[in-house]
């Protein structure tokens, strides 16, 4: 078992205080796990058919995007604005360890199908890593939270890490840049009720929908419980997200006291934009 996997089985163990257990490979912790070490397939399958992940517009839930969360007692920030994120660093892969288990947004992990793990992008997210050895690249979907080892920036599945070539040497070197969905810059946000005068501050983002309907409740529920200013905005790609938003506000001491509130509306998962 890598340490990226060796990390990941130790996640819930530290959050416990038991991350001593980790040493033994027969833990009551690690009982949901079939194996004690990971590992590919037992025969060797070629998987350089199976196609890259679509980037697509997705609702950015609360599954999987707790803000900040921790873990091994270092404290991770999900990047907010992700649309120029690049990064070079090492990469490693997880495989039939995990497959058929949940990764950290309630999804099923499978080992064949284009994903990642990534610290702090948010789920889910598209990147293309590209190895900076022998020029491969794939795009992948990124649902799943690691790897929390030094130096290692992305979690590969292992049809991802086959296809770029890493899966004998475990690690790689790397570039992974963030895809947005139609590959062409998002377009800015359309305001729906927005007030033209708006003035420059914090926002503060407390959901997304596929329906404006969805939106505009969650934004009328949430002015009552907070007394803030709460709008929609339409993020047009190749599908329509409304998202919305409050703001704007003017210091970090008011985003605390508005995110105080939220409960209130049944939030408890938000994050600021600028």
């Amino acid at each position: 078992m890598s340490e990226t996997q060796f990390g990941k089985v130790c996640v819930a163990l530290a959050l416990i205080g038991l991350l001593s257990a980790c040493s033994s490979p027969h833990s009551p912790q690690e009982s949901r796990y079939e194996l004690d070490q990971d590992k590919g397939p037992e025969r060797a399958v070629d998987l350089s058919h199976v196609p890259d992940a679509v980037p697509r517009v997705e609702p950015r839930t609360r599954a999987g995007n707790k803000n900040p969360y921790t873990v091994l007692g270092k404290t991770y920030y999900l990047i907010e604005d992700e649309t120029n994120y690049k990064e070079r660093g090492t990469a490693s892969w997880y495989g039939k360890k995990f497959h058929g288990h949940n990764t950290s947004n309630g999804e099923v992990y499978d080992m064949y199908a284009m994903t990642a793990a990534h610290k702090t992008l948010p789920i889910p997210s598209y990147v293309r890593v590209t190895h900076l050895d022998n020029g491969r690249s794939v795009v992948v979907r990124v649902n799943d939270r690691g790897p929390f080892h030094a130096g290692r920036i992305i979690d590969l599945s292992y049809a991802a890490a086959q296809r770029l070539g890493i899966t004998q040497t475990g690690t790689g070197p790397v570039e992974v840049e963030i895809v947005i969905p139609g590959d062409t810059p998002p377009p800015p946000l359309r305001p729906l009720d927005r007030p033209a005068t708006e003035s420059d501050g914090i926002y503060l983002q407390v959901g997304a929908f596929s329906s404006a309907a969805s939106a505009k409740a969650l934004r009328d529920k949430v002015a009552k419980a907070t007394g803030a200013r709460v709008f929609v905005s339409e993020f047009l790609a190749a599908k329509a997200l409304y998202r919305v938003r409050i703001g704007p506000l003017a210091d970090e001491q008011a985003v605390n006291r508005v995110k105080a509130l939220l409960p209130k509306a049944g939030i408890y998962s938000s994050h600021t934009v600028q």
